[in-house]
């Protein structure tokens, strides 16, 4: 039985997911969690190993330690020695290189460099997607070269020898398609991301703008907002009542209800500016709504060509134009529902239990040395 450490500096809602179904999908293993709330970036960021300086749970023995990105590894490890000798996965949900611009930049410039740190402490690195490796690694390569001196040779090599991908799987309550729901009618469109910039609020109210008068569409509008949202929601909400096309709007609390409510919706829109994985969309896709995403961003790695609209940031009008034409060819392209069965524990579980053991085995053969 692996005893585990597991470590989550900035516990937001997706980084609870997934420690949540670490500790389901391995309860044979004995688990050990820390995390701090996810607000005051920057200070959790640089600051987790001073919030845990203290903590006894640092001073157990491990056969394995999990820690996400947030966590300033490298320091953790050189304030308490003993966790130095325990085999480290790393994972990563996001990185800072990808984010759209952000005026703090001394911030973000903090957490990139605590990024690479922290990767390279890490005896195995893990990127929930393709397209967050590879930004992740562009980042850093932009970076080192802006550095006056003294740089390290092969540092990106080194580290991507050690890094591979692995999705955040979806968990068990995710429903399965069940096309008796759905209302022939009316094509019902959730968006369930982050009432947030970086979720394309811009491109969703031109979508609705440039939408035919004359297809009747019910729009639910039902992911996680936060006391300042952007102002495109409350011109979006207008928009929507002026075309009879309400449904549901604000943040579902009630998982069950969220659930079923994707169980009967046709279309999982995405907007994005920037999503690392997309388990919003894929728990959407997953209950049986047909994707509409931009060909950008991870989506490229999992939705068919079928179902994404050209990317042009840059022009919200001209993509939302282009998205609408590629609705049309989404509700009359088959889906199939095989392709979310990958997405989920049952499919993923045999490759996390791989590089745990193979980690704990380390353990082993540094000890027999």
């Amino acid at each position: 039985m692996l005893k585990v450490l597991l470590l989550s500096a900035y516990h937001a809602r997706s980084h609870a997911y997934w420690c949540e179904g670490l500790q389901q999908h391995f309860p044979e293993y004995r688990w050990q969690i820390l995390h701090l709330p996810a607000r005051y970036f920057a200070w959790r960021v640089r600051g987790n190993p001073l919030s845990w300086y203290q903590q006894p749970e640092l001073s157990q023995s491990y056969d394995l330690i999990v820690a996400t990105s947030m966590v300033d590894l490298a320091t953790l490890r050189g304030l308490h020695p003993q966790l130095s000798k325990i085999p480290t996965l790393l994972y990563f949900h996001e990185n800072q290189f990808a984010y759209p611009g952000n005026a703090d930049s001394n911030s973000v410039l903090e957490a990139q460099m605590v990024s690479m740190y922290s990767a390279m402490s890490a005896d195995t690195v893990l990127f929930n997607s393709a397209y967050n490796r590879d930004t992740w690694f562009a980042g850093l390569d932009a970076l080192l070269s802006k550095l006056p001196d003294h740089k390290p040779d092969g540092l990106i090599e080194k580290l991507r020898k050690k890094s591979a991908c692995l999705p955040v799987p979806l968990a068990d309550d995710v429903l399965k398609a069940n096309a008796s729901q759905r209302e022939n009618n009316l094509l019902n469109i959730v968006w369930n991301h982050r009432w947030e910039y970086d979720k394309g609020p811009s491109q969703l109210l031109q979508f609705v703008k440039v939408l035919p008068q004359e297809r009747q569409i019910c729009f639910h509008i039902i992911g996680q907002s936060f006391r300042r949202a952007p102002a495109e929601f409350e011109a979006l909400k207008i928009e929507l009542n002026k075309r009879n096309g309400l449904g549901r709007w604000g943040f579902v609390e009630n998982r069950q209800e969220y659930l079923q409510l994707l169980a009967k919706c046709d279309i999982a829109l995405s907007t994005a500016l920037h999503d690392f994985q997309g388990l919003a969309l894929m728990e959407a896709v997953a209950s049986g709504c047909k994707p509409l995403v931009p060909d950008r961003l991870a989506y490229r790695e999992y939705i068919p060509e079928s179902f994404r609209y050209p990317s042009l940031p840059e022009k919200p009008e001209e993509e939302a134009q282009a998205a609408v034409e590629q609705l049309e060819v989404a509700i009359n392209t088959d889906f199939d529902p095989q392709l979310s069965e990958v997405w989920r524990w049952a499919a993923q579980r045999p490759a996390y239990r791989e590089v745990f053991e193979s980690l704990a085995a380390l353990e082993v053969s540094c000890a027999a040395r």
